[in-house]
């Protein structure tokens, strides 16, 4: 993002994100109908968070044509290291490591999981 304020996604504005990062692009209606399954939100709900989104730099919106189609301005990697980073520091207090072994103690990891993640830590050794 090109501005002087970087503003970090809400929760609604992150499930927005996630369906822009899947589609790359796409209408509010497209938005709104991929979002139904997921939480009990109106269209005009929906649109007013993506215009909201788009002031903040979060997406950005062509206006070429009569149905505005809007893409995320925002990397979905960067957004991710952005959250990593805060639970790391406000939560793990700064230790990485700390939020992998949380991160594991909670959840059952399949072997190809777990041989993944050991692949992974080699290259740290």
């Amino acid at each position: 993002m090109s501005q002087k304020r970087k503003y970090q996604p809400t929760e609604s504005e992150l499930e927005i994100l996630n369906v822009l990062w899947d589609k790359r692009s796409a209408t509010v209606r497209e938005v709104f109908e991929a979002l139904t399954g997921n939480r009990n939100t109106g269209y005009t709900t929906t649109l007013k968070t993506m215009q909201i989104m788009t002031e903040k730099g979060l997406l950005t919106r062509d206006t070429s044509s009569r149905t505005h189609i809007y893409l995320p301005a925002v990397s979905k990697e960067q957004t991710q290291q952005h959250f990593i980073n805060k639970m790391v520091n406000g939560l793990f207090d700064g230790s990485p490591g700390r939020l992998v072994m949380g991160a594991l103690d909670n959840k059952k990891l399949s072997k190809d999981e777990l041989e993944e993640i050991q692949n992974y830590l080699k290259q740290f050794e």
